[in-house]
C-alpha cells in the first residue's frame, strides 16, 4: 500500500471508570461489570488500531469521567497507547469538559513515545506530522479544554498548515444543530469548521455517531465517533458504540466506518398494553422483548428498560400500588444469571386508561364539543375529506406518514387516531 493510502482510527468520550453510581446502589455486581465495560471498550479500540494497521488514533476529550481521575484508568489508558507505541502507531489526545487539562489529579507525568497530548493555550496551537516510509501523510493539530465549562470557540484557533498530507484537527466541541442535550461547550457552527481548511475535523463531546459533512469540493469531514461504551439508557447512549475508522486513498478520505467496540449495551423493549390481556401476560411479553434486545447484542451484556404505552384496562392494574416494584422485581429475578449478563434498570409507565367517550360526551364543556365534531368527521367521509384538503401540503415526512395511515386504513381511521391523540392532550386519557 502507498504511504499516501492509509487508515487511522477516531474515538472520543472514553469515559474510563464511569462509577455508575446510581445502578451500584441497587446492584453491586453490575455496576462492577458496566465499570469494566468503559475500560474493556478500550482495550477494543487499540486491537482495532493494530487489526487495521492504522497509522495513528485520534482521542477527541473526555478520557476520563471526572477530573479526579481514577488510578487504574490512567494506567489502563497509558498503557494501551504504549502497545500502540510499540509498533509505530502515533495516538493523539486532548481533554474535554469531563477531564479539563489544568484541574484533577494525574498519575502519569511520562508518556509513551508517539503520545501527544496536546496542549490548552489557544494562542498556541501545536501540530504534528505523521510520518509512513520517510512521507509525511498527516498532521494532526488539537486543543485541550483548561477548565470544564470551556464557552469559547475554540474552532476558531484551527488554521490550515502549509505541507502535504491529510489535515486534521481534534477538538471537544458542539456544533450547532448536532444534538440536544449536551453542554454547549466550546459551541460552534459547520462554517466555523470548514473555515478551518483543514480535511477532517475528529470532534468529541456528542454521545451519537454523526458525520455532519462528508468532504468533497473541498469541504472538511466533520464527525462525532460517538461514545466507545454507553453509560445510560438515553436515546443517545443506545446502539451500537466505538469508533470510526478513516479510510484515506491517494492522500484524501474517502471513507469513515463505525466499529463497535462496546461491552454493554442500553436498549428500551417498548411495549402496548393493549396487546396483554393480564399482568401474566405482559410479563410475559416483557421477558420475550427482553430475550429478543439481548440476541440483536450480539453476544454482549444488555441493561434494559421497559417501556409500556397505549391504553387499555390493564392501565389500572399497573398504577396499583406495589404492582410496578413487583413487576419490575418479576423481571430481574427472571433475567438473574443470565450469561450475558442482562439487567432490567427500570419500568416506565407511560400507558393509559381507555377513553370513556360516552362519559365525555354528556359533559358539555370543550372536550365533549371536540368529541363531537370528530365523530361528525367520522359520520361524514365528505366532510373529512374536505377538512384534510384544507389543512393543505404537509411536511414531506408528515405526509409521509399520513399516506401510510391512508392507505392502510383510509380516512377514518386517520380522523379516528387524531381524535385519540387531541382529546390525550387535553388531558382526557385520565379514567373519567
Amino acid at each position: 500500500m502507498a504511504a499516501s493510502s492509509f487508515c487511522f482510527v477516531h474515538a472520543a468520550d472514553l469515559h474510563l471508570d464511569t462509577p455508575f453510581s446510581g445502578i451500584g446502589s441497587v446492584a453491586p455486581r453490575v455496576a462492577r461489570e458496566l465499570r469494566e465495560a468503559s475500560l474493556a471498550a478500550f482495550d477494543a479500540i487499540v486491537e482495532l488500531a493494530l487489526e487495521r494497521d492504522a497509522a495513528f488514533l485520534l482521542v477527541a476529550g473526555d478520557v476520563y469521567d471526572g477530573a479526579e481521575r481514577g488510578l487504574r484508568a490512567q494506567l489502563r489508558f497509558r498503557d494501551g497507547l504504549a502497545r500502540l507505541a510499540d509498533v509505530g502507531i502515533s495516538s493523539f489526545v486532548v481533554h474535554g469538559n469531563h477531564d479539563p487539562l489544568r484541574t484533577g489529579w494525574s498519575a502519569i507525568t511520562s508518556w509513551p513515545e508517539r503520545v501527544t497530548i496536546f496542549g490548552c493555550d489557544p494562542h498556541e496551537v501545536h501540530v504534528v506530522t505523521v510520518e509512513r516510509a520517510g512521507e509525511v501523510i498527516a498532521t494532526v493539530q488539537g486543543l485541550s479544554y483548561a477548565k470544564a465549562a470551556t464557552t469559547e470557540n475554540l474552532a476558531r484557533h484551527f488554521t490550515r498548515p502549509r505541507g502535504p498530507g491529510v489535515h486534521i484537527g481534534l477538538l471537544h466541541c458542539n456544533v450547532e444543530g448536532a444534538a440536544e442535550g449536551h453542554a454547549n461547550y466550546s459551541p460552534c457552527s459547520l462554517e466555523d469548521l470548514r473555515r478551518t481548511g483543514l480535511d477532517y475535523l475528529a470532534l468529541g463531546h456528542i454521545h451519537e455517531h454523526q458525520v455532519l459533512a462528508r468532504g468533497g469540493a473541498g469541504g472538511p469531514w466533520v464527525v462525532y465517533p460517538g461514545n466507545s461504551q454507553a453509560r445510560s439508557p438515553r436515546a443517545s447512549e443506545q446502539g451500537a458504540k466505538g469508533a470510526v475508522v478513516a479510510t484515506v486513498e491517494d492522500g484524501a478520505v474517502r471513507e469513515v466506518e463505525l466499529v463497535p467496540c462496546d461491552l454493554v449495551r442500553f436498549c428500551t423493549a417498548t411495549l402496548d398494553i393493549a396487546a396483554s390481556s393480564d399482568l401474566s401476560g405482559l410479563a410475559t411479553a416483557l421477558v420475550e422483548a427482553g430475550r429478543a434486545e439481548v440476541e440483536r447484542a450480539e453476544g454482549r451484556a444488555v441493561v434494559l428498560r421497559g417501556r409500556l404505552v397505549g391504553r387499555g384496562p390493564l392501565h389500572h392494574e399497573l398504577v396499583r400500588q406495589g404492582v410496578h416494584d413487583e413487576l419490575l422485581a418479576a423481571l430481574r429475578d427472571d433475567a438473574e444469571g443470565a450469561s450475558p449478563l442482562c439487567w432490567w434498570d427500570s419500568l416506565v409507565v407511560a400507558s393509559a386508561a381507555p377513553l370513556e367517550r360516552a362519559a365525555l360526551r354528556s359533559r358539555g364543556d370543550f372536550a365533549a364539543d371536540l368529541l363531537a365534531l370528530g365523530e361528525g368527521l367520522l359520520g361524514d367521509p365528505a366532510a373529512a375529506e374536505a377538512l384534510l384538503a384544507e389543512i393543505g401540503a404537509p411536511p414531506r415526512s408528515m405526509a409521509r406518514r399520513l399516506g401510510d395511515l391512508l392507505d392502510a386504513e383510509g380516512t377514518a381511521a386517520l380522523i379516528d387516531a387524531a381524535l385519540e391523540r387531541a382529546l390525550a392532550c387535553l388531558g382526557e386519557d385520565r379514567a373519567t
